[in-house]
């Protein structure tokens, strides 16, 4: 126990032989339940697993590959029937610094927030050892993800050392979260919903041999699309259905009055190309004053978005 509270980690391991051994080992002795998560492995992964002898290590295997997310949820949802009170979820590849653990876990359970997540980026002498691209690619899906979640003061929401009030992981229908590498992404997204307290943790990662198992151009062309999806569904929940709230109706408008000032205007310039007659200040206004009201709007609901971050 840590702070008089039942402490979980999940792990969730897919073909991870080589660090399974290390990261197990690492695992802090307060610690009171282990949950790995085989996720299908097809190397010795699982059956390194088996032969561990340790009261607090309970292992379970996918028939088939579920992905991290759909893993770690399964491990969520054991830890909670053994009747923890904080659940740690960690990879297991051994990025994940345990002896930072306690530091993590700490404002969960002083109760200060409801959700805990590592961040690579308030760790300066960790951004070193960061690959260029990953960096790069961080950067990009933390401000897609301020937007999408409305978590505007979290970064790093790729981070994948978590840790969460088990009342707070009990309030979300994990049926609705993401089961691939979207899954922390996601996450945020439904404790906004919530209106549950998100705190960022100064936490390295440790960049060693393993592979990732993630794909670039999959991330390109599936992120984007997940992201406008959960955005529209949190803004309907949020500021329409529990509490209607003019960041909604500023959004609508707003992304109305943008739509109709951009196709009106390309429609109206493709016709100017086509016969070369220009366009009349009449027309072109037509086009400008509905844009710009319309961007005004969307900002306005962004700064009333800000305000509304769960504190």
């Amino acid at each position: 126990m840590f702070r008089g509270k039942k402490i979980a980690v999940v792990i969730p391991v897919h073909n991870e032989e080589k660090f399974i051994l290390s990261v197990i080992r690492d695992i802090p002795e307060y610690v009171d339940f282990v949950c790995i998560v085989d996720d299908a492995s097809t190397d010795g992964t699982f059956s390194i697993l088996e032969k561990i002898d340790d009261p607090r290590i309970h292992c379970f295997r996918n028939e088939s590959n579920l992905g991290v997310g759909g893993a770690t949820k399964r491990g969520y949802v054991e830890s909670l029937k053994l009747g923890c009170d904080v659940v740690v979820k960690a990879d297991g590849d051994g990025q994940m610094p345990m002896h930072c653990l306690e530091k993590l876990i700490e404002p969960v359970c002083l109760n200060e927030c409801s959700y805990a997540k590592g961040n690579r980026f308030l760790d300066h002498s960790g951004l070193e050892t960061m690959p260029a691209l990953r960096f790069l690619g961080n950067i990009i899906l933390t401000f897609c993800n301020k937007f999408a979640s409305g978590y505007w003061h979290i970064f790093d929401p790729q981070n994948g050392f978590t840790a969460i009030c088990a009342k707070t992981l009990e309030e979300i229908d994990l049926d609705k979260v993401h089961n691939r590498f979207f899954f922390e992404n996601d996450m945020l997204l439904n404790l906004n919903i919530n209106s549950s307290r998100v705190r960022d943790v100064s936490i390295p990662t440790l960049y060693g041999n393993e592979e990732s198992d993630i794909r670039i151009m999959k991330i390109v062309f599936t992120f984007p699309f997940l992201f406008m999806k959960r955005f529209a569904r949190r803004v309907v929940q949020k500021y329409i259905l529990l509490n209607f709230s003019p960041i909604a109706l500023f959004l609508i408008a707003g992304f109305i009055l943008d739509a109709w000032g951009l196709f009106f205007g390309l429609f109206h310039w493709y016709l100017s190309i086509k016969t070369g007659i220009p366009a009349t200040t009449g027309t072109v206004m037509l086009s400008v004053l509905p844009f710009i009201l319309g961007f005004q709007l969307i900002l306005q609901a962004i700064v009333l978005d800000i305000q509304e971050t769960p504190a």
